[in-house]
């Protein structure tokens, strides 16, 4: 039976051991092979700018049915197209087309969809360079561009 190497002269080999074993973890892994910065539309970054390209709503999965608000938008830092919730009640209302927003992680499980919403990754915070949960509150009025 292949066990660990024990014994005084043991080190090199346990840490080799150790980092042959490291790979089976997720986050070592995905650190490791940069799949964050390949493989991610905002490429690493914790938020991105880009232009409302159009609104649009989604279904939300079972058990609930719902049609959740979202908007197409395509990020000025490298032109990809992604899809982002819109959230809060009356939130759409606030963004028309060719606004720019900020979106951000919508906070699912390693970067992926969230809650009931199929295959959205982002949300929207801000509109025209004001927080949209300011606009809802009333507390400030979108900048005419």
């Amino acid at each position: 039976m292949a066990k660990k190497p024990r014994g005084e002269f043991a080190a090199r080999a346990l840490i080799k051991h150790r980092r042959k074993f490291r790979w089976y973890d997720v986050y070592y892994k995905r650190r490791m092979l940069r799949l964050k910065e390949k493989f991610d539309p905002l490429e690493g970054a914790p938020q991105a700018r880009g232009i409302v390209i159009e609104k649009v709503g989604r279904e939300s999965r079972q058990p609930n049915s719902a049609v959740r608000k979202c908007v197409r938008v395509q990020l000025i830092k490298n032109n990809k197209i992604v899809t982002a919730f819109v959230p809060w009640d009356g939130g759409l209302l606030y963004i028309d087309e060719h606004d720019e927003v900020i979106i951000e992680g919508i906070g699912g499980s390693q970067g992926r969809a969230y809650g009931d919403l199929p295959g959205v990754r982002w949300r929207v915070v801000m509109v025209n360079g004001v927080s949209l949960k300011e606009l809802i509150r009333g507390k400030k009025e979108k900048p005419r561009r």
